[in-house]
C-alpha cells in the first residue's frame, strides 16, 4: 500500500485534473482559485497527513488547514482535509471501514475545538450561522457530536455521522465501476463525481443558491448519465451544456462538496488496493480529448 501522504496526494491530484463538470481542472481556473493552488495545497498537505495516525484528527485538519495557508491565499481543501484526516488516522493493515469507525468513535472535544479553529482559518464560502455548536463560538461536545448536528445540511458532516457511507458505498462504488466498465482515469473519476452528484443534491450549491439550484443540479448530472455518458455523443454536449450551467454567474454553483467526496473515494480505493500505483490505466480517452 503506497503511504499515506502519498495516497492523499495522488487523489488530490487526480481530482482536481479531471475535467469535471463546475469545478476547477486543468484546462479551466477559476479567478479566484487558480489550478496550480489545488496542486501546491494538495502537495502541502501530504506530510500532514502521513501522520495523522500520531496527530489524531482534530490536529491533523488544524495543521493541514494551517500548510495550506502557507502555499496558497484561498480555501481550496477543506472539505477534503475533513474527510481525509479520519480516513488517513487508519493505521496501514487495518481495514479502512472498519478502522474509520473506530477512529470516528474516539474522536472528542478537543478535536473538535481544532476543526472550529481550522475552519476559521480556511473561510469557507457560504457558511452561516445555526444556534447550536457554531463553528464561532467554543464547542462543547465532541467533533462527531457537533458533525452529526450539521448531517442534514452538508454531506462532509454526514460521513462523521454514518462512518462514511457515500465514501463507501456510492464513491469508491461508482468510481470501481467505471474503471472497469470505461479503462480510462479520467472517465472514471467524471463518473465517479456525476454519480454522486445525481444521487443527492451537492452542500455547497446548495449552501450557496439555495436547495431548488441544488436539486437542478442532481436532476441534470442524473439527465447526463441516462442520455449515456461518455460514450453517446449527445451526452458529451449534454455534459458541456450542464458544465456551462454550473459555471454561469461567477461559478456560484461550483459542487465542491461532491469534489471532495471524490477525492475521499479515490484515497480510499487506493489504500484499500482497488487503484495501484503506479496506475497503468490510460488518463484520457482520445475520441474526446
Amino acid at each position: 500500500m503506497p503511504a499515506i501522504g502519498l495516497c492523499a496526494q495522488v487523489s488530490c491530484i487526480w481530482e482536481a485534473t479531471a475535467r469535471k463538470p463546475g469545478n476547477v481542472h486543468r484546462g479551466l481556473d477559476f479567478e479566484d482559485a487558480p489550478y496550480v493552488d489545488f496542486l501546491l495545497s494538495a502537495v502541502a498537505i501530504g506530510p500532514v497527513l502521513d501522520t495523522a495516525v500520531e496527530r489524531g484528527v482534530g490536529q491533523t485538519i488544524l495543521d493541514a488547514v494551517r500548510a495550506t495557508r502557507r502555499v496558497v491565499s484561498t480555501n481550496t481543501n477543506l472539505g477534503i482535509v475533513l474527510l481525509l484526516a479520519p480516513l488517513a488516522a487508519v493505521p496501514a493493515g487495518e481495514v479502512l471501514r472498519t478502522g474509520v469507525a473506530r477512529v470516528l468513535s474516539g474522536l472528542d472535544v478537543a478535536d473538535a475545538r481544532a476543526v472550529y479553529e481550522a475552519i476559521r482559518l480556511a473561510v469557507p464560502a457560504g457558511l452561516g450561522r445555526v444556534p447550536e455548536q457554531d463553528v464561532a463560538e467554543e464547542p462543547t461536545q465532541s467533533l462527531r457530536q457537533v458533525m452529526a448536528l450539521a448531517a442534514d445540511r452538508d454531506l462532509i458532516a454526514r460521513q462523521y455521522a454514518n462512518g462514511f457511507r457515500e465514501v463507501f458505498d456510492e464513491g469508491v462504488t461508482a468510481l470501481s465501476r467505471a474503471l472497469e466498465r470505461l479503462g480510462f482515469m479520467e472517465d472514471a473519476i467524471i463518473a465517479c463525481h456525476l454519480h454522486l452528484m445525481a444521487a443527492r443534491p451537492d452542500s455547497l450549491i446548495a449552501r450557496k443558491r439555495g436547495p431548488a439550484e441544488a436539486e437542478e443540479a442532481a436532476r441534470r448530472a442524473r439527465q447526463v448519465l441516462q442520455q449515456g455518458w461518455p460514450s453517446d455523443p449527445a451526452a458529451r454536449a449534454a455534459l458541456a451544456d450542464f458544465d456551462a450551467w454550473l459555471r454561469t454567474d461567477g461559478h456560484a454553483r461550483n459542487p465542491g462538496t461532491t469534489a471532495d467526496l471524490v477525492t475521499a473515494s479515490l484515497f480510499a480505493a487506493l489504500r484499500e488496493g482497488i487503484i495501484a500505483l503506479p496506475s497503468r490505466l490510460p488518463w484520457q480517452r482520445a475520441s474526446y480529448a
